[in-house]
């Protein structure tokens, strides 16, 4: 497994991670949102762009998310 393959596996696994705990607290919601900006990344180096592009979409609404359960 090359660097790449294993900071997607990573990275991805940590997104998994916060959004099955979401319910315990705020910051797995923020977790998320770092989990999908990882995941946006390794998009952009593997080549897969629209997978990019999809995960900095994520990223945003889950910190958006985050931003309005944090203040209720």
């Amino acid at each position: 497994m090359d660097g790449l393959t294993c900071f997607g596996l990573v990275s991805l696994s940590f997104t998994l991670l916060c959004y099955a705990l979401e319910a315990r607290s705020t910051w797995w919601i923020l977790g998320f949102a770092v989990g999908c900006v990882l995941g946006s990344i390794y998009g952009f180096l593997q080549g897969a762009w629209p997978f990019g592009v999809v995960e900095a979409i994520w990223s945003v609404t889950a910190l958006i998310r985050w931003l309005k359960a944090r203040t209720a």
